[in-house]
């Protein structure tokens, strides 16, 4: 039996995007929330928009206990604050997979403009928070949560995954194209997501411009064994 996912920050929109496309390829689901009672309130919605979904709602803390690959999907400002309330929750062996994007939003600016990580990356700060012994990956920075949440918009879009080892980034892209639509894409080493979390503001400026929910699709590669 398939482990279910976790998403921490799964009451968020790219968090409940993501449970809706996961439960309605069957997968089993466990949104996360600071709040137990708003986390079984987004489970409930997930209900309504994926009938039979295998879905449920818990702490934060008891959702990142539940699977081996877990992901993080809050906002920038609130990362920090989850990763230190998840120290006693992670444990080695596990995978964390960082959507996080450092957007001058989170400190009230714009939303297509970024903020500087000493670390390089948000994906880089949080690999120095966990404990040791759990990997963090970097991953669906560039999917719009819009386009997640309606099912039936036809994703057909490439995720750029970073991660240091590939085994590790191959299991994170298993459940990414568990999503019909979504095709994960190895892009290196964990410090490549200071480049990748830079696409993310480009896009809004670029959806923003368009009045469109545009993705990334990169051409040349492969249809088949693609990851390498």
């Amino acid at each position: 039996m398939a482990e279910p996912i976790p998403i921490i920050g799964g009451t968020g929109a790219l968090g409940a995007g993501l449970a809706r496309r996961w439960a309605a390829a069957g997968r089993a689901v466990v949104l996360g929330s600071r709040s137990a009672e708003r986390a079984e309130e987004a489970a409930g919605r997930v209900r309504e928009a994926v009938p039979g979904a295998e879905i449920e709602g818990l702490l934060n803390e008891e959702a990142a206990s539940r699977a081996q690959i877990v992901f993080l999907t809050v906002p920038f400002r609130a990362q920090s604050e989850n990763l230190n309330n998840l120290r006693e929750a992670l444990s080695p062996g596990q995978i964390l997979v960082d959507c996080t994007v450092p957007l001058a939003a989170a400190v009230s600016g714009k939303a297509t403009r970024s903020l500087g990580v000493w670390q390089g990356s948000a994906a880089q700060q949080a690999q120095e928070m966990v404990p040791d012994g759990v990997t963090v990956v970097a991953a669906l920075h560039t999917v719009g949560a819009p386009s997640l949440a309606d099912l039936g918009s036809e994703l057909d879009e490439d995720i750029l995954v970073c991660g240091e080892r590939k085994a590790d980034k191959a299991r994170v892209a298993a459940l990414i194209e568990s999503i019909e639509g979504l095709r994960a894409v190895n892009a290196g080493a964990l410090e490549m997501a200071r480049i990748v979390e830079q696409l993310t503001p480009l896009l809004i400026s670029v959806n923003v411009r368009y009045k469109a929910h545009a993705g990334i699709k990169l051409t040349g590669l492969p249809e088949a064994g693609h990851w390498v």
